[in-house]
């Protein structure tokens, strides 16, 4: 597996120790592994929680730094994988981290250099410890981890309910299915929840879907408040102006917490904390796939420089960024993120248009949002395997889509940030989203998705008035080359990844009804409509 991912050769051998007990404060046995190297001179220890399983290949990682001379603890959280207590996804891992160093502090071979490693509810488990974080901690090395819950899965307005599905059914069957039977349940999962997804009320069918195994579950989803006690333990904000160590972060462009990661970059560098970003082109799943190979090897460097306390063999670059930009097909090195950038603007137009002047006339744009018959997902920043970039013919063919395109670039267009959108926009019922994407259409007419985002419109602003309706995009770092174009889509969902808008303003999940929305979308010189795209090559306008 280095050869394969062209990793630096393991310089150690290492037994290892299984199924520790480890006691969490409330009685809790929180089983642990730990791999040792067999040297006199170990570099540190590197603590791995997860509530994945100790085996292949998850103890990938935990091999491959007791391999380059580090301790390597990988615990399982509580109420997985032979742990005692119960699991609730995050709301324990501050305790039960606190406790795990706790442990660690009584072992005869720790040394007191503490490291913290992994990705998505790995670098969940490191966020949680950063809350109050041990004097131990020489640094931690977190990828595509997301440090606020709520923000995750309603950070738009409305829930998603395709990713947190599919990952809730997971979870409870994950020990009961292991091997080719969870590969085939893994692959056959989107058929099996399909009709989930169309039923009403939503929570019910979820809750018969996860066997009533997973109370949480229909506790996120019936809960769209921040401010309710469910998310009180589910937001770690906190930890982003209490950590005072060198912390890695790594992203993937088409990766749901990518946001929250470019957010966590900011604040602690705002902060003066030693920070890195890497952001690749991957998928959340394909971080562990494509990714790993560099992950790894990237982290082995920074853990020779900020735990074993040794020269690496490659000096680290000056610049703390290093992001792929795709279209382009290759990886940037900057000062900051987001760099300093212009703007390019452009505006809606009558018939599909999306050109630099701005418009002076024209019918506005209409379309109907049915959720009996919803606008599907194709792609995007996703959890499941159909996440990504996709050909958006057949979304953008349907009757309940607005496409406005520009003509083919004269030259290349590098967005690199944030893309805005604004919309004159009223519509017909209260209730309603509105779901933007950017996609790049090659000179074949395929269009390929690279931004996107959700927003829920608030049910109490005048639905007969033209309201401004602006949507941040997910960032990114794209180039459209000359001879491609720029295509804006807009519908009023997305689903499943988002559970749809019923049009009633019933609680999520508890509707059993649906209403369908007229949206219209002005673009005249009274009610303009626009496109906002940092880029790099100066302002446009």
């Amino acid at each position: 597996m280095a050869r394969l991912l062209a990793l630096p050769a393991s310089r150690y051998d290492y037994r290892v120790e299984r199924n520790l007990p480890t006691p969490a404060r409330d009685g809790a046995i929180l089983m642990t592994d730990h791999y040792a190297p067999v040297t006199d001179r170990p570099k540190g220890t590197v603590l791995v929680r997860s509530p994945y399983g100790r085996g292949f290949p998850d103890n990938l990682e935990a091999r491959m730094y007791a391999g380059h001379g580090y301790h390597v603890v990988l615990q399982s959280c509580r109420g997985t994988f032979g742990s005692t207590g119960d699991f609730y996804p995050m709301a324990n891992e501050a305790d039960d981290a606190q406790d795990a160093v706790a442990w660690l502090r009584t072992q005869p071979w720790f040394d007191g250099r503490l490291a913290t490693s992994g990705g998505s509810y790995v670098g969940w488990t490191q966020w949680a410890l950063l809350m109050d974080p041990p004097p131990e901690l020489r640094t931690s090395l977190i990828a595509i981890a997301p440090h606020n819950m709520h923000t995750a899965v309603y950070g738009g307005g409305a829930f998603q309910v395709g990713d947190f599905l599919h990952w809730a059914a997971m979870m409870i069957n994950q020990e009961r299915f292991t091997g080719l039977r969870a590969v085939a349940r893994a692959l056959t999962m989107k058929r099996r929840l399909a009709p989930v997804f169309d039923a009403l009320p939503l929570a019910d069918a979820t809750d018969a879907a996860t066997e009533h195994r997973a109370q949480w579950f229909r506790e996120w989803l019936t809960t769209p408040h921040s401010n309710d006690p469910v998310w009180d333990r589910l937001k770690l904000d906190e930890a982003l102006q209490r950590v005072n160590v060198p912390v890695r972060l790594t992203a993937g462009w088409q990766d749901l917490f990518v946001d929250q990661t470019l957010h966590q970059y900011q604040a602690l560098r705002t902060r003066g904390v030693d920070v890195s970003l890497t952001v690749g082109p991957w998928t959340h799943n394909e971080l562990g796939q494509k990714g790993m190979g560099r992950l790894l090897r990237d982290n082995l460097e920074w853990l020779q420089t900020h735990l074993a306390d040794e020269a690496p063999a490659q000096p680290r670059s000056a610049t703390p960024v290093e992001v792929y930009v795709t279209g382009q097909g290759a990886w940037r090195q900057l000062a900051e993120w987001p760099p300093a950038a212009g703007e390019t603007v452009r505006y809606l137009q009558p018939d599909g248009k999306l050109l630099a002047d701005e418009p002076g006339g024209g019918a506005p744009s209409t379309y109907v949002y049915d959720p009996a018959h919803p606008t599907p997902t194709v792609g995007g920043p996703l959890l499941s395997i159909d996440a990504g970039s996709k050909d958006n013919a057949k979304l953008e063919s349907r009757l309940d889509v607005l496409t406005f395109t520009t003509a083919p670039l004269t030259e290349p267009l590098e967005i690199m940030g944030v893309p805005v959108v604004d919309l004159a926009h009223t519509r017909s019922n209260p209730h309603a989203d509105v779901f933007v994407r950017l996609c790049d259409v090659d000179p074949k007419g395929v269009s390929r998705n690279f931004a996107e985002g959700l927003l829920r419109l608030d049910p109490t602003s005048p639905i007969d008035q033209v309201q401004t309706v602006r949507v941040r995009l997910d960032a990114c770092a794209h180039e459209v080359k000359a001879g491609h174009r720029v295509r804006l889509l807009i519908a009023g969902g997305s689903h499943p990844r988002y559970a749809r808008n019923e049009g009633t303003g019933a609680l999520p999940g508890t509707g059993s009804e649906l209403r369908p929305c007229t949206h219209t979308v002005h673009h005249d010189a009274d009610a303009v409509s626009r496109v906002i795209l940092p880029t790099l090559s100066g302002c446009h306008q």
